[in-house]
């Protein structure tokens, strides 16, 4: 693949507390040196953090795919976030970065107004109750609208990180996104899936790809982390909802699995999801159920009140998956264009 990536999150929701540019640092800098990435998936809801994120990426020479994430936004709010960034992105840009402004990710189910519902849940029951085609027509026309005004103020490639069934339009980009998740129910179709995908005149990206790390979550990897309780008022994880096995080397697995893919079917940039999720941390020894990793598709464990060993001072440890993409992307990628 011409980019070896992986998603790293800077806040989904903006939290009380500032970014810590010097982790940011660190854990750019082993994303590029350790697990071999020349990109990254820079994600999140607040235009300062990714800004921030986008300047560290961008100074340690890695490939910025600069990827706001609304949630729970009207169309209104998620241009002018797209604009902010737009503005951001091309700063970063006209300094000489290699920068790709993705303009959104899965904007369907994640916001209002694409389908009716106040929650995830009430939307994704509206597509189930037969509102795809409603959907596309509300995400088409507001693509169609935002994506040339992003245009007039970064000028380099667009995309859009899409889930399948949105269909969209792809001559509005210069790169065709999609979150890819195989699970059981399509595994028998995934390679050919995505080798008409890359059959295509544009590079196609893969973003998205990952999974839990309970036994059995690959066989249902987009819903491998529904197995959470959480707080009824804030949304916040409180515990898992059951007993589950950790397995680590399945989640490996995955991820060598699909990146195998991506490689040999031509598709251009992948990015693994994802390096951490603070929100999930491991608690080993206790309750199973106080074990919120368990349900995290993050390659590394987030370690609950202290710092690891493997990198002194980062309050997490690596998993098996953390070693499976690095030797994956340390068989080479193709030159990162300019």
């Amino acid at each position: 693949m011409r980019a070896n990536g992986i998603a790293y999150n800077t806040g989904f929701l903006t939290p009380a507390t500032p970014l810590d540019l010097d982790r940011v640092r660190r854990e750019l800098a082993l994303i590029r040196d350790d697990l071999h990435c020349n990109a990254v998936h820079l994600v999140g809801g607040d235009p300062g953090r990714l800004e921030a994120a986008a300047r560290i990426a961008a100074g340690l020479g890695l490939e910025v795919w600069f990827s706001p994430y609304p949630l729970g936004l009207t169309p209104e709010q998620i241009r002018a976030l797209f604009l902010d960034c737009a503005d951001r992105a091309e700063r970063l840009r006209a300094t000489g970065a290699a920068v790709v402004l993705v303009t959104g990710v899965e904007l369907t189910i994640m916001n209002r107004g694409f389908i009716e519902g106040d929650s995830l849940e009430d939307r994704i029951a509206q597509l189930f109750a037969g509102r795809v085609a409603e959907a596309r027509a509300r995400l088409g026309d507001f693509l169609r609208e935002v994506v040339p005004a992003v245009r007039r103020r970064f000028h380099g490639p667009v995309t859009y990180a899409a889930i399948p069934f949105e269909d969209v339009d792809w001559d509005l980009f210069d790169i065709v996104t999609l979150e890819l998740i195989r699970s059981a129910e399509v595994a028998g179709q995934f390679r050919e899936a995505v080798r008409t995908l890359t059959a295509g005149a544009k590079p196609v990206a893969v973003t998205g790809f990952g999974t839990a790390t309970w036994r059995g979550a690959a066989d249902v990897a987009p819903r491998s982390m529904e197995i959470v309780e959480n707080d009824p008022v804030t949304g916040a994880p409180l515990r898992i909802d059951g007993h589950y096995e950790r397995d680590e080397e399945g989640q490996a697995a995955y991820f060598r699995e699909l990146l195998e893919i991506f490689d040999s079917e031509g598709v251009d940039s992948a990015f693994a999801y994802l390096f951490a999720l603070d929100d999930y941390p491991h608690r080993p020894g206790g309750d199973p159920r106080d074990d919120l990793d368990l349900a995290s598709p993050g390659i590394v464990k987030v370690l609950d009140g202290r710092t690891g060993d493997t990198y002194p001072g980062l309050p997490w440890e690596p998993k098996a998956a953390f070693a499976a993409i690095a030797r994956h992307y340390a068989g080479g990628s193709r030159p990162l264009a300019g």
